[in-house]
């Protein structure tokens, strides 16, 4: 039987996750965001825009996790020559974990850019052979002791 796990009893501790992926894209797609000349609009605000409201949105898209007052976010994107890598920083005190946050704020960043540039990712067929997403990961999880709390 799935069910959210009681946190009730825990103290409430200054907790921190980062976390990153990317995005692989052609070398002109990436001139393109650069250039500001993509169709819909720049997708690097936008894409900012879209993880920050999931970041704070992810105990209703996930069953098993808790709504968690969200003290801190941040997404930054590091644009290279084919790629584009998405971090992002998330910081509560809470009972539990802001891990999932940063993780959903990434995936959400990293498919609104790919919706804002897929008509420059086509091929002739209609296919993305070289765009994908990948290397989705926390960087870092932190927790303050108890002890740091005193």
């Amino acid at each position: 039987m799935a069910k959210m796990v009681d946190i009730g009893t825990k103290p409430d501790v200054r907790r921190r996750a980062v976390a990153t992926g990317l995005i692989h894209l052609k070398p002109t797609t990436i001139r393109a965001i650069r250039a500001r000349h993509v169709e819909k609009g720049d997708p690097l605000p936008t894409a900012e825009v879209a993880a920050l409201q999931a970041i704070k949105a992810v105990w209703q898209v996930l069953p098993h996790t808790h709504p968690i007052p969200i003290t801190a976010a941040s997404v930054t994107f590091n644009v290279r020559s084919d790629r584009i890598v998405v971090r992002t920083c998330v910081e509560a005190t809470y009972k539990t974990g802001v891990e999932m946050e940063a993780l959903y704020g990434v995936a959400v960043a990293l498919l609104t850019i790919w919706d804002m540039v897929k008509a420059l990712e086509k091929d002739s067929k209609g296919q993305y052979p070289g765009a994908r997403i990948e290397g989705m990961r926390v960087v870092t999880k932190e927790k303050e002791t108890k002890a740091a709390e005193r």
